[in-house]
């Protein structure tokens, strides 16, 4: 009889863990995911390569997605914010202008998984993660390349001249960091290569003014102008074709919108920084309040030389590689952007 009730008792008890046992794996798995954007879709860049890691996470996963864009409308910020909480278990962000109520909505909601795309931002519970691009790397890089083409007169159109040019869409930290390196990379192919910037002030999404400034940019002999300036930069791209000169693109590989005008672009995986985190968060592995480090060695910068109408000869091809090469090993330390001044 006492052991009758000892295995009653155990019974009960493997049944009554059992009831408190928390959910399972598959039904803790998130099922909702947002994208959410200071900006806008449709730049062949920065913001549609974010969309097509968040459109491949669909696939894989079989999450339920959506994109909130806010078209640079700071009035927008607030509210978006809240549609994404109200809808999602995981929020993507691109936060460029509203760091601070990114910050207490994450307080607010602590059980959402909030990631934060191209900046560190960290609030007071640490649950935010942030993918920090090393954007100086393939920047370099783009500026070796602008740097060789200007020297190189065998390539149509060059001029004897050592000049080079950049536009971006403003005078921010990140595009900052872009034009640092990329200043740095073309002077050490030769220092008495001249750098001539223009800011957009902020209109990233102007295409006629990105175009306006490039034009005066290779009006002032310029030979190649890399832009950082998202769907504006792509003015900068068709302002080369119309000076039959040549332009780096940015963020996706731009080399053929319009060929062979567009010697390289400054590669920026936004879409793959997502799948590898949104992976992570699938297997529980993911840990939040991390900044995750991003440049080429872990596939997150690049320089990209490929096109369907090639310029470059394969000498600087192969002197690009090589530098890029060193970069991965760790042979060759890129200068990080510190708040230095390069707009002068």
């Amino acid at each position: 009889m006492k052991k009758f009730v000892f295995l009653l008792t155990i019974v009960t008890l493997i049944f009554s863990l059992a009831a408190c046992a928390p959910a399972t794996s598959t039904q803790e798995q998130p099922k909702r995911v947002v994208y959410l954007i200071n900006g806008a879709l449709g730049d062949n860049a920065f913001y549609d390569s974010g969309k097509a890691g968040i459109d491949n996470i669909a696939r894989e996963y079989g999450v339920e997605t959506r994109t909130i864009e806010c078209n640079f409308d700071a009035g927008k910020y607030e509210p978006s914010l809240r549609a994404a909480v109200d809808f999602a278990d995981v929020i993507f962000v691109i936060s460029y202008g509203f760091e601070d109520q990114l910050k207490e909505f994450a307080d607010q909601y602590p059980n959402k998984i909030f990631v934060n795309i191209d900046t560190v931002v960290e609030n007071s519970k640490k649950t935010i993660t942030s993918v920090d691009f090393i954007e100086e790397e393939s920047a370099y890089l783009a500026g070796v390349v602008a740097g060789l083409a200007t020297l190189d007169t065998t390539i149509p159109n060059i001029n004897p001249d050592k000049i080079i040019g950049v536009v971006g869409g403003d005078v921010d930290p990140v595009v900052s960091a872009f034009v640092f390196a990329y200043e740095n990379g073309a002077k050490s192919i030769d220092p008495e290569i001249q750098v001539l910037k223009k800011s957009l002030g902020g209109a990233w999404d102007d295409s006629a003014r990105g175009k306006q400034a490039a034009l005066q940019l290779y009006d002032q002999k310029a030979d190649v102008v890399f832009q950082v300036a998202a769907a504006a930069g792509i003015g900068v791209l068709q302002a080369a074709r119309e000076r039959q000169l040549y332009a780096i693109g940015v963020d996706t590989n731009q080399n053929d919108l319009e060929p062979g005008y567009v010697i390289a672009s400054d590669i920026k995986n936004v879409g793959k920084a997502i799948e590898d985190v949104y992976k992570a968060i699938n297997d529980g592995t993911y840990q939040p309040g991390q900044v995750l480090k991003y440049g080429i060695a872990q596939g997150g910068v690049d320089i990209a030389l490929e096109a369907q109408i090639q310029v470059l000869p394969q000498s600087i091809i192969d002197q690009v590689m090589a530098l890029r090469q060193q970069i991965i090993d760790g042979s060759l330390k890129i200068e990080l952007y510190n708040n230095q001044n390069v707009w002068q």
